[in-house]
């Protein structure tokens, strides 16, 4: 078995996820054409999805997010996002979705909600694989927003619905301003995350850590600019979900091959990081092909992937049992993997 084969056949959790990017391109003009939604024009649909920076991709971001209006277009996306995930070998999936974005446009959040709950029934019968939500706090808008926005996620919250994590434009939006919304939500009983150190400095991971008391950071590359961060975040063995296509794009290490690209230097310090694939067709890859490229231009290992996808286990808001359980067998299973590796 060579390491491609590896890759397809180990078992994955996806919990960097973003729902509205993970919308195919020709799927976002069937949409905007359905619902009247003006998309850039495009002589191919995979060149929507062409930009050079976080803001380029988030104004593509948000024109996609409106052309998803009633409960089956939010059912179409759902499924076909955890069709591609299956196809990648992913198990378990922890994906964000954007309210605001939808909101904005005037489609209420329980229409959002029964749309992607559906999807998500559909899909764990079709391809057996289990998911849930991560609804997205915009910190573009604010920390008054944000409360309106985890109220909103409380007066409708059903089981599937287990955590909120804080996303957009990282500067000038540092973490603080919503201790008191991420407060509330653990309060609550909701999982926290946030989106941090991708493109805002290494800071806005510690006030994430203290001021939000996250439980994973989202990204998180410029941690690598402080080395006190650094070996607190070992120590106290905070979850990184990396994602080498969007990393390569959006933070300041561009060459994913780079000895001293980001990720490699979080690897080389014994950071816990677990691989994702973010936004994929926004991107152009998919959960299979972050793992390749980790391996064949971040040089992770065989080991270094066995021990991101535990982490990824971990990591996630499963619960005790069912992770307890699953480590025992996704380890049995992965290290059988290895053992028919062929050698280098």
């Amino acid at each position: 078995m060579n390491i491609q084969e590896f890759i397809r056949k180990v078992p994955k959790t996806e919990l960097h996820l973003h729902l509205e990017g993970a919308i195919h391109p020709q799927t976002a003009l069937d949409l905007a054409r359905k619902n009247g939604v003006h998309l850039p024009p495009v002589d191919d649909a995979k060149d929507l999805y062409r930009f050079k920076s976080l803001e380029d991709f988030l104004v593509i971001y948000s024109a996609v997010s409106a052309s998803v209006v009633d409960v089956d277009d939010f059912r179409r996306i759902t499924y076909e996002m955890l069709e591609r995930c299956a196809r990648s070998g992913a198990r378990y999936v922890e994906f964000f979705f954007s309210p605001h974005a939808h909101l904005d446009c005037g489609v209420a959040y329980e229409t959002q909600l029964k749309g992607i709950l559906t999807g998500m029934k559909d899909a764990e019968k079709d391809f057996r694989v289990v998911s849930r939500i991560v609804p997205g706090i915009n910190r573009e808008r604010g920390p008054a927003a944000g409360q309106e926005m985890v109220e909103l996620i409380l007066a409708h919250r059903t089981d599937e619905v287990i955590g909120i994590g804080l996303d957009f434009n990282e500067a000038p939006f540092p973490p603080e301003p919503f201790a008191d919304v991420f407060a509330h939500a653990r309060k609550s009983g909701l999982h926290v995350t946030a989106h941090a150190g991708e493109t805002g400095p290494a800071a806005y991971i510690r006030g994430s850590l203290d001021a939000l008391k996250v439980e994973r950071i989202d990204h998180g590359y410029n941690v690598v600019n402080d080395m006190q961060l650094m070996q607190r975040c070992k120590d106290e063995g905070v979850l990184f979900t990396v994602c080498p296509s969007t990393a390569a794009v959006t933070s300041a290490w561009h060459d994913l091959s780079a000895p001293d690209h980001a990720i490699r230097q979080m690897l080389d310090f014994g950071l816990t990081l677990s691989i994702h694939s973010d936004d994929p067709p926004m991107f152009f890859t998919d959960l299979e092909n972050e793992y390749v490229k980790a391996v064949e231009l971040l040089k992770f290992t065989p080991r270094d992937i066995r021990d991101a996808i535990l982490a990824g286990i971990d990591g996630s808001w499963l619960d005790a049992t069912t992770k307890r359980r699953w480590l025992q067998e996704w380890s049995e299973e992965i290290d059988g993997l290895m053992t028919a590796l062929s050698p280098n």
